[in-house]
C-alpha cells in the first residue's frame, strides 16, 4: 500500500457502510427492500464519482506548476 488516506476516501468503507444499511436501518424499525438498497448504492456511488471529478478538476484549475517531466 501507498500512503494512507481518510476512512471516508476509501471505497472498501463507503461499500461496507452500503452494504450494512439495510440491516441496521432494520433493527431501528426501517424496513428497506433489495430494490432500493441498489439503488442507494448506485446513487451514492455516482454522487461520489462526481464529487471526486470536481475536486480533481479544480484541483489542476488551483495549481500553481504544470505538468510534465522534470
Amino acid at each position: 500500500m501507498y500512503g494512507t488516506k481518510s476512512p471516508l476516501a476509501s471505497v472498501t468503507i463507503w461499500g461496507s457502510i452500503i452494504a450494512i444499511a439495510p440491516q441496521v436501518l432494520s433493527l431501528v424499525g426501517i424496513e428497506m427492500s433489495q430494490e432500493q438498497a441498489t439503488g442507494i448504492a448506485a446513487h451514492a456511488d455516482a454522487i461520489i464519482t462526481a464529487v471526486g471529478g470536481l475536486i480533481a478538476i479544480y484541483g489542476r484549475v488551483r495549481a500553481k506548476s504544470t505538468i510534465g517531466k522534470s
